[in-house]
């Protein structure tokens, strides 16, 4: 399959890790792939970009899901009326975005996963998949990242779908805009 991707769609897939290591994940999840289209050239770039969506608010989001998901005691604290996202933003509001990565915590798991290959989660690689089956349907003979972008629209991509669904992308409006007869491949 991956021979079909184009190569800002293989840009994509190397972003994505670099992404996931960066944000110190432990498998490549489909924000991080989010953020790959969002920051290669291509027609999945420009849809996003038409829709106000930039990298800097995908990294945040995934910057915020991945820091609640790492406390484990984050639902017990919310019953304290203590809610980490609001201390987050304004630790990042105060400090700038990415603040608490900055940390030698953060640094730690950073250095345990800089090397080597980082796996791809469900939700990733049903994204890759579906990228598949949008070039089919669309009758393209690439997957390019336009067909990434459909991917990650579908429910089953996990967090990348919830993100682009809350600030009002569907996959059946992405899939009307990319028909569109001056589409550009990506």
């Amino acid at each position: 399959m991956f021979e079909r991707f184009t190569r800002p769609a293989r840009t994509v897939v190397v972003l994505a890790q670099e992404h996931a290591r960066m944000l110190g994940a432990t498998e490549v999840e489909s924000a991080h792939v989010l953020i790959g289209v969002r920051e290669t050239e291509g027609a999945g770039a420009r849809l996003l970009a038409a829709h106000g969506i930039t990298a800097d608010d995908v990294r945040t989001a995934v910057r915020t899901a991945d820091a609640a998901s790492r406390l484990p005691d984050a639902e017990a604290l919310a019953g304290l009326g203590i809610d980490l996202d609001e201390i987050r933003r304004r630790v990042e509001e105060t400090f700038g975005p990415g603040a608490l990565e900055g940390t030698r915590a953060a640094a730690r798991r950073a250095r345990r996963r800089a090397w080597g290959h980082l796996r791809f989660a469900p939700g990733a690689k049903t994204t890759l998949e579906l990228a598949l089956r949008e070039a089919v349907r669309r009758g393209d003979g690439y997957i390019g990242t336009e067909h990434v972008l459909l991917g990650l629209l579908h429910p089953q991509s996990g967090t990348a779908a919830e993100f682009l669904r809350a600030r009002g992308m569907t996959l059946e409006d992405a899939r009307a805009e990319l028909d569109d007869p001056g589409r550009a491949a990506g």
